[in-house]
């Protein structure tokens, strides 16, 4: 087992990730089902906008692709996968001088996706250096 940041990485198998986020008294548990030979190299607290409602979640980077992974099962429906060779352009944003900075994920079908992340500069530059 791995600490990394606020959580801890347990792979079973090689085949799940099971992300356990300790709060004050409630234990989440969120898992990934992870293809063969796929390893997490990086994770971080995000959430997307969609719909006009924040949905929290993590990013996962892994040496095979992105996974977007809603915190609650009611959003579930919003979870994302894309594959590096599906990633056309991955841009840097700021939003005022003392507020959010984060990734905008564009992908080759025209959809764009936004990141709000603590770590954008680390985060981005192992995505590009990815796809």
């Amino acid at each position: 087992m791995k600490l990394r940041g606020k959580f801890f990485i347990q792979m079973q198998h090689f085949l799940h990730l099971n992300v356990f986020i300790t709060e004050t008294e409630n234990k989440k548990a969120m898992t990934v089902k992870l293809n063969a030979n796929e390893v997490v190299i990086k994770a971080g607290d995000t959430n997307q906008v969609i719909n006009n409602n924040t949905i929290e979640g993590k990013l996962i980077v892994t040496n095979q692709r992105i996974y977007f992974k809603t915190m609650n099962e009611e959003t579930e429906k919003f979870n994302l996968e894309i594959l590096f060779e599906n990633i056309l352009e991955v841009i840097y944003f700021s939003r005022g001088l003392f507020s959010v900075k984060g990734l905008n994920v564009v992908t080759r079908d025209g959809k764009s996706h936004s990141f709000p992340l603590k770590k954008r500069d680390e985060m981005g530059q192992l995505i590009n250096s990815m796809y």
